[in-house]
């Protein structure tokens, strides 16, 4: 009873993120039709980029049998800690605002802001989803630190791909870079303020947000019972 009534909600998540997602891909083929321009059709594959890691936790949520292997476990969350800051980086693309579009501005605000809270909410939902995981072997409360520290992770991991322009796939391509301006930032700190600036404050939006939707879901949780 409990494995159908799991496979159920994550039926409707998954039907609700479908046709949010749809509608953020509607909303940037309208944009194409009347500017003429495909400037916001990279959007697309930010969404994209954030839906790979709601996957990887929604396959190992649905996957008793694929939770018993830990090498393969360990491997999904590998790739899901590298992809997990694209959930939130899409919130930084309303840099790209801007008066002088061909465009209203109202509308291009509607839809960065329809790509950036989809985005969210996979990452949100993936996070949610790897709780429930770690749930099994740890407290609560350890799992919401878990949760938070993930959340300035991944707004580090927001600065490194805006400013310094690292991708997720780098790691493979070009690790050795890569590691040696993570390395630069952490044992620098004082020399990169702006790093430690976007991670800060970034973490405590991102943090601010997980709180909210956390406790809206508890309470939906109590009414329910």
């Amino acid at each position: 009873m409990y494995k159908q009534l799991i496979k159920t909600n994550q039926f409707q998540i998954s039907l609700f993120m479908g046709i949010l997602s749809v509608f953020c891909f509607a909303l940037s083929l309208l944009r194409v039709e009347l500017s003429g321009t495909r400037h916001f059709l990279f959007l697309n594959w930010n969404l994209f980029l954030a839906f790979i890691p709601w996957v990887f936790t929604l396959i190992l949520t649905m996957s008793p049998n694929l939770q018993k292997k830990r090498m393969v476990v360990f491997g999904m969350l590998g790739f899901w800690l590298l992809f997990f800051p694209n959930a939130s980086y899409i919130l930084t693309d309303l840099f790209h605002l801007s008066h002088h579009s061909s465009m209203p501005i109202w509308f291009d605000l509607v839809l960065i802001l329809s790509f950036a809270w989809t985005g969210l909410l996979y990452g949100f939902l993936s996070l949610w989803n790897l709780e429930e995981l770690m749930k099994q072997f740890m407290s609560s409360k350890v799992v919401s630190l878990i949760s938070i520290l993930l959340l300035f992770v991944s707004s580090f991991g927001i600065y490194i791909g805006r400013y310094l322009r690292w991708n997720s796939w780098d790691i493979l391509h070009q690790p050795g870079k890569l590691m040696t301006d993570i390395g630069d930032r952490i044992i620098n700190p004082m020399d990169h303020p702006r790093t430690w600036g976007v991670t800060i404050f970034m973490g405590l939006f991102l943090t601010m947000l997980y709180l909210t939707f956390s406790l809206l879901r508890s309470r939906k949780v109590s009414h329910s019972v």
